[in-house]
Order: C-alpha cells, then sequence, then structure tokens
C-alpha cells in the first residue's frame, strides 16, 4: 500500500490540507495562549504519545549517538525553529498576509539549492510552475496585502526577519532529513525531534513570554488537532513523502496552502472569497501541477 502510485499522489495532498489547518489553529490558539508556550506543549505532547508508541510497539530507536544527533537536529530546524519563527512574527505585528508570501518563497529557495545540495534537476518547465504558483499566492493573499503600508514595514523589520529565518530553518531542515536520515523508524525519529523541539522552545518561551495558558474546551480541542492531525499526522506524512520524493518537488504542494487556508476561513468564519482570490487558486493549482511533474 505505502508504495502503490495512488498512495503516493495522494499523500502531498492529504499533508497539504492538513497543515494548513495550523494557520486555523493559530488564530484560535492565540485567543488563549501565548505562541511559544503553545508550541512547548504541543511539542511536549507529541513527543509523549510518540515515545508511548515507539515503546509500546518496540519500534527501534536510532542505534548510533549520531544517528540521535541528526535526528536532533533535524527536529530544531523542522519543528522548532519554523513554528517558533512563524508563530512568533505573526504575534508581534508581522501581517498575515507577508508571512504568506514570505512561506511562498520556501519553493523557490528550495529549487534554488536543490542542486546542490539535493542532486536535483530543475527543468524549465518546473521553473514555470514554480514562479505560477508563486503569482497565484500572491493573488489568494491580494485582500491580506491592500492594506499593509509599505513603510509601516519598517516597524516590524524584527519580525519580518524572524519569519525569513524560519523559513530558511525549515527548507535547510528538509535538505538535512533527507540527506540524513534516509532509514529508520518514522515513530521513533519524530519522538526524537518533537523531544528536541521541546528543549528548544521551552527556556525561549520561559525567557520572552509570561507563559500564559487559559484552559477551556476549545483550548483543548486545538491542541488536540494541533498534536494528533499536525504533529503525528501532517509531519508523519511529510517525512514520508521526503525520503521518497525530490524535496524541490514536495515544496511546491506548499503553494495550495494559503488557497486551502482561505477556503477554510470561508467555510468557518464566513471570510469572503473574491473573484481575484478565485483566480489565484486556480493560477497555484496549475502551477503545483507543473511543478510536479516528473
Amino acid at each position: 500500500m505505502l508504495t502503490s502510485p495512488l498512495f503516493l499522489r495522494a499523500v502531498p495532498l492529504v499533508f497539504t490540507l492538513l497543515w494548513s489547518s495550523g494557520w486555523i489553529v493559530a488564530g484560535y490558539s492565540a485567543q488563549y495562549a501565548d505562541p511559544l508556550t503553545f508550541l512547548s506543549v504541543r511539542f511536549a505532547s507529541a513527543a509523549i504519545l510518540l515515545a508511548a508508541l515507539s515503546l509500546a510497539v518496540g519500534a527501534p530507536w536510532p542505534k548510533t549517538p549520531r544517528g540521535w544527533l541528526d535526528c536532533i537536529i533535524a527536529g530544531i530546524l523542522l519543528h522548532a525553529i519554523y513554528l517558533c519563527g512563524v508563530w512568533w512574527a505573526v504575534r508581534h505585528g508581522l501581517p498575515a498576509g507577508i508571512s504568506g508570501l514570505i512561506a511562498g518563497l520556501q519553493p523557490i529557495l528550495t529549487a534554488l539549492l536543490a542542486p546542490a545540495l539535493a542532486g536535483e534537476r530543475i527543468s524549465p518547465v518546473r521553473w514555470a510552475g514554480i514562479a505560477c504558483g508563486f503569482l497565484g499566492i500572491a493573488l489568494v493573499l491580494e485582500p491580506k496585502l491592500v492594506g499593509v503600508d509599505p513603510v509601516a514595514l519598517w516597524g516590524i523589520v524584527l519580525p519580518v526577519v524572524v519569519n525569513i529565518v524560519g523559513m530558511v530553518a525549515v527548507t535547510f531542515g528538509s535538505f538535512f532529513q533527507k540527506a540524513r536520515i534516509v532509514s529508520g523508524d518514522l515513530r521513533t525519529v519524530t519522538t526524537i525531534q518533537y523531544a528536541a523541539a521541546f528543549a528548544f522552545t521551552l527556556p525561549l518561551a520561559f525567557a520572552l513570554e509570561p507563559m500564559r495558558i487559559e484552559w477551556n474546551l476549545t483550548m483543548a480541542l486545538v491542541l488536540a488537532w494541533s498534536v494528533l492531525a499536525l504533529s503525528l499526522g501532517g509531519i508523519g506524512l511529510y517525512l514520508l513523502i521526503l525520503r521518497r520524493g525530490e524535496v524541490s518537488r514536495i515544496a511546491t504542494f506548499l503553494y495550495l496552502v494559503p488557497a486551502l487556508v482561505a477556503v477554510e476561513a470561508w467555510i468557518l468564519f464566513g471570510e469572503t472569497l473574491s473573484p481575484i482570490q478565485i483566480a489565484g487558486m486556480a493560477l497555484t493549482i496549475a502551477g503545483v501541477a507543473l511543478a510536479s511533474r516528473k
């Protein structure tokens, strides 16, 4: 099943759908918890659940110190620096549209680095798809960009830089995961990664935040979705397809995230979908189709 063509084609789409819900989660969690504090709880919960599962089924753990170190490095890059950077930046004034555009730079950076870091060839057709996808997300995010004053961006230089650092971290983390963690049980691999992400994030939360969490049913449901659907489901699928596919091709599916978030916000919150956003979605889908062709 895991090697069937249908499964391999469906996994990136399921991952993208799950991952897009992270922006909805971030919006809900902001009402009840500080960002780094919430992420600390999320990482700890994911690590505990995965450790229990790994021990229950007897999943093998890395056998060498280097194997453990590789998992730790990947966890800090893929989870801690990336999510901390994005969530902290948005909470400290970075407009969601700008954050979305920065996220849209990841497939471009990945494609630029792929020949040197992964030996991947980026064809002209794939470059056309990448350009098409970026233009598409710019159109999808247009309503969030219209009200942004370019002069005001000078007042949020630090959040912009922090968000860019997060985007660069997840890009290099993906290449590192692809190159260094080519085998091993993903249940134990992600256990170590989330434990490392927790150890990295908790001191930051302690230093930078009052560590506010208001526990209620909504908060519990948001945390449960964040842990089960995102940290276990979404990331598990991402690491699986990283092992089986090219990093640059996988990254292009992230172009679908802003479009999916816009649709989810329309369904959940009644936000308007403008004609230009719908056109951007179509352009994004076309770009992903081109960029993901073999």
